[in-house]
């Protein structure tokens, strides 16, 4: 199952490499369900893997001159706060018990994996819809708008639901980084790594001085894959159709957030 769950890895960074996100929705469920890691700590795990492996991506991408730095810092800026503070004070609150009716209920680490399958069904839901911003914006640069608060609220949201569940938020940060800041679709997936290294990162630190024991030697062997699964997916890239392997890869996704709700509560 461990060399099982390093080959995942791997997978995961290939579809970051792939379609610029994604992967990251797979690597909690890969940690708590292959590995068998509690699922808090599997958050926390997540985000360090996640923010190395946009890492690399960003720097890639910002070579290309797809990364709006203003951009970035304008969103980054209430996302860093928000997954730092959920980390360091909202997770270690959760209680143990979140829900008991009867005979039923519903501990901390079951509602963590049912809500981040809840994300996994948005995630899925966004990669479905044929977004009409993918047509229609192609390498010409439209003129940026900024819409602050909306950016800023967004920024707050995802921040929060990137330190619950330890996933970067791609699904949510493009549609926002298209919509409201009015960024063309490449130049938004580069942002948008950017904005997910950082913050993810970033909450990682929140982990670290909250407590949190880290089994360094595993993450940092894990990331490697997942970094290398990141420079296998930007090769393959050049040989696949994008929009053909995301609607593949939200079938997945989807099927994948079906089996977790079912396993957490039956």
């Amino acid at each position: 199952m461990e060399i099982l769950g390093y080959i995942l890895a791997v997978l995961i960074g290939v579809l970051l490499g792939l379609i610029g996100g994604g992967g990251s929705i797979l690597t909690v469920p890969v940690l708590v369900y292959v590995l068998g890691i509690n699922p808090v700590l599997a958050t926390a795990y997540s985000l360090f893997i996640v923010g190395a492996s946009s890492l690399l991506g960003a720097i890639n991408n910002f070579r290309k001159g797809l990364v709006s730095i203003k951009t970035a810092i304008i969103f980054a800026i209430p996302a860093f706060i928000a997954v730092y503070l959920t980390r360091l004070f909202i997770v270690p609150a959760i209680p143990e018990t979140i829900l008991e009716l009867n005979n039923f209920s519903i501990n901390r680490d079951s509602g963590i994996m049912l809500f981040f399958a809840l994300l996994m069904i948005l995630a899925a839901i966004s990669m479905f819809r044929k977004s009409k911003n993918e047509v229609v914006c192609n390498e010409d640069i439209l003129s940026i708008h900024y819409n602050y608060p909306l950016i800023g609220l967004e920024g707050v949201i995802v921040g929060v639901l990137t330190g619950i569940v330890g996933a970067g938020g791609g699904f949510l940060i493009i549609p926002a980084l298209v919509l409201l800041a009015r960024l063309p679709m490449k130049l938004a997936v580069g942002t948008s790594l950017f904005i997910i290294a950082a913050k993810s990162l970033i909450g990682f630190v929140g982990d670290i001085q909250a407590g949190q024991i880290i089994e360094w030697k595993f993450l940092m062997l894990f990331t490697s894959c997942s970094i290398a699964g990141v420079l296998l997916g930007g090769y393959f890239s050049n040989f696949i159709a994008g929009h053909l392997l995301k609607r593949g890869f939200a079938w997945f996704v989807l099927i994948m957030a079906i089996s977790i709700i079912i396993k957490e509560i039956i």
